[in-house]
């Protein structure tokens, strides 16, 4: 807890990100693009983020993480 407050107060601010990258096949450890296919990086910590190109923005891991939830419950489903 005191770790996320330190980062929440002196950690980066991810205001520079790198242009739009799309994987081509799949690629391990990635977990930003499993959802969007595409990708920004932060140039100031080096941290991934899901871009999607429809929208024309940076995917919060929030959204990252209920889309997979949604992904996994509708494969269960079938």
């Amino acid at each position: 807890m005191i770790s996320k407050l330190m980062d929440a107060v002196f950690g980066c601010w991810h205001t520079h990100y790198s242009f739009p990258m799309t994987v081509r096949g799949t690629r391990q450890g990635c977990m930003p693009s499993e959802r969007t296919g595409t990708y920004v990086v932060c140039l100031d910590c080096g941290k991934e983020f899901g871009y999607d190109w429809k929208q024309m923005r940076v995917v919060s891991p929030d959204e990252l993480a209920n889309a997979r939830t949604a992904t996994l419950a509708t494969k269960h489903a079938a």
